[in-house]
This record gives C-alpha cells, structure tokens and sequence, in this order.
C-alpha cells in the first residue's frame, strides 16, 4: 500500500556539521542521496522531493525557550563561543559558526513534511538529515541542537491533530521526544533501545511510562547490549505493533536511527541491515493499518556513516516511495568508489548484509532466564495496562 509521498532534501541540510573528528558526519546524508539516487529511488512515479525552508524562532519554540534559541544564535555568531550552561560547547555538541541556520534548517525540513501530511498533499514525507531526538527544551543534548521530531509533533497538534505516535528505533533512547510530551496525553513516545544501563543518554527504563496527567503515554523497550536481528524484532513486534494499535493514532512519527548496526562504532547492538529494513517495512505498515498511511519518517543516529548508513537508509526510502528494493540489489560500483574516495571506507556490493531476519514471535513462549524477554515482559507489565492492554506474562 502506498500513496503520494516526498522526500524534504536540499544540499544545505549537510551544513549542520561539528566539524571533520565529529562522528555525526554529515556526509552520510549526502552519501544515502547519491544511493538513492543511483538506484532510481528518487525517481520512483510515487515520490518527489522538496527543497526545506528554515524554521522560524516562533517554530522553534514550540518546543524550545525563548531563552535557549537566544543562546544557540549567540554560540554560532562570529562573536559567540561555548554555553556549557545550555549545552553548547561540549565534546557531543561543539559549537560551530551558523549552527542556528543550519540546525533551523533541519527542523524546517521536518516541519515541511508534516505540513505535507497535514495538507494532505502526501500520504508519507521523510526528512533523513532529522531526527535529533536528545535535544530538550533549553539544552543541546547527544549531538543533538534542535529537537526536530518534536517541533513537527507539536506543529501538528497546534494543528489541530488529535492524536499521534512516534515511534522511536535508534539505539538511543528517545529522551528529548519523551520530554517533550511525557504529560500530553495526545502524544504516544515509543521507544526501543539499547539498555540505560550501557548507553547514553541514561534513560529508557520500562517503567518510564508518562507523566501524572497521561499515564500509558510513554512506552519504552530497553534490550541488552549484544542483541541482535532475532532478539531486537523480537521486542519491536512483541510491543510496538499492539501499542501503537491501542492509541489510535491519526498520524504516525517514526526515528529510523541505524545505530543499532553490528558495526556502529558508537553502540552495543548487533542488528544489521536486514532487520532494519524488517523494523521499516513494518512501521510503514503500521501507519497504513492505524493511520490511513499518514506516516512522517526521520532519519537519526547511525555512524557507520559508509558502511550501513546509505544502505538502510535508501531501503527506508524506498518504502516510503512505495516500491523497496530487493535485499539482494547491487550497490553500484560507481557510488562505492565515490563513497571509498569521500570516507576512505570499504563499501557492501549489496543490500543486504545476508541475514533473514527472521526472530520468534513473542506469542510462542517467554524464557525468563534471558535478559532479554524479561526486558520485554517488563515493558509489557509497565505500559500494557494504561492502554487497555493485557501483558502476555
């Protein structure tokens, strides 16, 4: 099932950069377009892409302090400097010249595709340079400046949307989404993740559940460091599926973080490319199931930024064109000699990283002696009840 969709892209989008030692590199982004475009995705019948406009302060502060995005154009101005204060200026968020334009622009890109939604212009609209999940209201957080996801949640509820999810599958948990909304019953923040217990920012347990005016609004999946395809789509089927169904949403948000890659440099997960693009194709189906197809896409972590990045990215692509690409696909020879000569990295000459993904579903039996299935037994127990839901254990 598939509908009108766009893609919000425009080259400037790679000048939200902390410069060259930086392990969010923006090329990575340019390296997933290049991709995309090289197997014919960006020329799908179904999709079109759009140049981002650049939010403005009254946008940003629909989520962010008057006080912070003062401070944010202060740090990035030819005069400015280091705001530990805020965040900026640390080792994960250095401060760079124009960082306010450049990380404007990002929301911006993320606001023009929920504009899309909501005109109903489109059925699905992505922006992959988004995603920057950690930023909070008053504070640059986790390579993080401006919390774009967030912003174009709140554009749509002022809007006049009644409900929506997000649906957050980065390694990292999604704390600044959850923040945002962690007391607004109108706003359902899912997220699965590496456990707290091993990885930045910290947060995610299951007993993370909203606050005192919308309990059940927060549902998060902590799986232990070392999990891979079968155990990781394990947790994702065993909750988000029947979360998401619960809420009822109209519109569905999703993160599409590929730090969970085996070869991350920065996590402790094992998925790869397959079981992503299985997390992909499921979300996307969620959408159509719960949300007539409304479904916003975002990119977010990922620091394999050759290796995994484009390819996992581009599969996500073509799913939201309606059309995804066989695993099997070759990447052409020609971008892997373009990305070898851009990062000095070694590229896949596939799509696929020759894992079938296939996982036990949660319904055939818990083991209780794995860290794993308690994990999701937890958030079960934790979240399940709030939504009118029954934990299977």
């Amino acid at each position: 099932m598939t509908g009108p969709a766009v893609v919000v892209y425009d080259d400037r989008l790679t000048q939200y950069d902390f410069g060259a030692a930086h392990p969010l590199a923006p090329v990575r982004v340019e390296l997933t377009f290049r991709l995309a475009r090289a197997v014919g995705v960006l020329d799908l019948p179904d999709l079109s892409v759009v140049e981002a406009p650049t939010a403005s302060d009254d946008e940003l502060a629909l989520v962010h302090t008057a006080d912070y995005i003062a401070a944010v154009k202060r740090a990035g101005s030819a005069s400015g400097g280091p705001d530990v204060r805020h965040g900026l200026g640390t080792p994960d968020d250095p401060v760079f010249a124009g960082m306010h334009e450049a990380s404007a622009h990002v929301v911006g890109a993320s606001l023009e595709a929920a504009r899309r939604l909501w005109s109903g212009d489109a059925l699905h609209a992505a922006n992959i340079a988004g995603g920057l999940h950690h930023a909070m209201a008053s504070a640059a957080s986790g390579f993080c400046i401006y919390n774009d996801p967030a912003i174009a949640i709140a554009w749509l509820l002022a809007q006049g949307a009644r409900k929506v999810a997000y649906v957050d599958i980065d390694a990292h948990h999604g704390d600044g989404v959850q923040a945002a909304f962690y007391d607004d019953p109108r706003v359902l923040t899912v997220s699965l993740h590496e456990s707290p217990r091993s990885l930045f920012p910290g947060t995610g347990e299951s007993t993370e559940t909203g606050g005192p005016g919308a309990p059940g609004s927060a549902v998060n999946i902590p799986v232990p460091p070392g999990t891979d395809d079968a155990g990781w789509l394990r947790a994702f089927h065993a909750v988000v599926p029947d979360v998401v169904r619960a809420f009822e949403p109209e519109i569905l948000v999703s993160q599409h973080g590929c730090d969970s890659h085996a070869a991350d440099p920065l996590t402790n997960l094992m998925v790869s490319v397959d079981g992503q693009r299985n997390a992909h194709l499921a979300i996307h189906d969620l959408a159509h199931e719960v949300c007539g197809g409304r479904w916003l896409v975002t990119g977010g972590g990922g620091y394999a930024i050759a290796e995994v990045v484009p390819r996992t990215w581009t599969h996500l692509l073509a799913i939201v064109g309606g059309q995804a690409l066989d695993p099997q696909t070759p990447v052409p020879s020609a971008w892997r000699e373009y990305a070898l000569e851009a990062t000095g990295r070694r590229t896949p000459e596939r799509f696929t990283d020759g894992h079938d993904a296939r996982y036990s579903d949660w319904s055939l039996g818990y083991d209780p002696s794995s860290w794993l299935d308690r994990s999701i037994a937890a958030t079960q127990q934790a979240a399940f009840p709030a939504l009118g839901l029954h934990p299977l254990v």
